[in-house]
């Protein structure tokens, strides 16, 4: 049972059921021992304005946004970020950050590329200026020659989007595994998989909420467990 003193965090999107944020952030609470509660809430776009003002208005003390809703959202609280996936209530406002790309930090990236047209593709385009991007409604289809760093922020998981080799890395934002990233690692390609990516992200919101160091192995056990 949630006490009525409890800290809330939701994560909205649609759909949610399939995401291990609330696992993960739940345990990095306990963890903490903060008196937290995660929660996701599966919010349909024609609701989104609706939910974000209601959460705010209800106490919660944020939220992540996770698909479809990163760039509306970025719209909805005038954000100047492209893509936002967290957000902060406060009684002056809401606060509007993208997290998406804390994956890249100590990774040197000279001649990225981006896959994906979605929110989590800007976030990483704002994050690595500069960056040969490819997607489906635009240049396509990917070519990852003379890349270091590749980031496949694509919702496929199925087909081989681009095949990478030795001294190059892949940053895959879905998981479990794509085919992607499977083929990269069978070819001596560095992989950081969508749980790597989920534990970076996660961890930068957590502190963003509560001002506490993220306990990463924790939120990395879970989501592994």
């Amino acid at each position: 049972m949630i006490a009525a003193t409890t800290q809330l965090v939701a994560l909205i999107g649609h759909p949610v059921a399939h995401s291990l944020s609330p696992r993960m952030q739940n345990a990095a609470f306990a963890a903490r021992a903060l008196d937290w509660a995660y929660v996701a809430l599966d919010v349909p776009p024609e609701r989104l304005e609706e939910a974000v003002r209601g959460l705010a208005a209800a106490g919660f003390a944020g939220a992540n946004v996770t698909a479809p809703h990163k760039v509306e959202v970025a719209r909805l609280v005038g954000s100047e970020e492209p893509s936002v996936n967290t957000l902060v209530f406060r009684d002056d406002g809401i606060r509007a950050v993208s997290t998406d790309a804390a994956i890249l930090a100590g990774l040197h990236a000279e001649r990225p590329v981006v896959l994906g047209g979605g929110g989590a593709a800007r976030a990483f385009e704002r994050a690595l200026p500069g960056a040969r991007v490819f997607a489906r409604g635009g240049d396509w289809p990917p070519d990852a020659s003379g890349a270091d760093v590749v980031v496949n922020a694509t919702s496929e998981r199925d087909d081989v989007l681009v095949e990478l080799g030795p001294g190059q890395t892949l940053v895959d934002l879905p998981y479990p595994d794509s085919a992607t990233a499977r083929a990269a690692r069978a070819a001596g390609a560095t992989v950081r998989d969508g749980l790597d990516v989920l534990v970076a992200q996660g961890a930068a919101a957590f502190e963003i909420w509560t001002g506490v160091p993220a306990p990463i192995g924790t939120m990395r056990a879970a989501v592994r467990a």
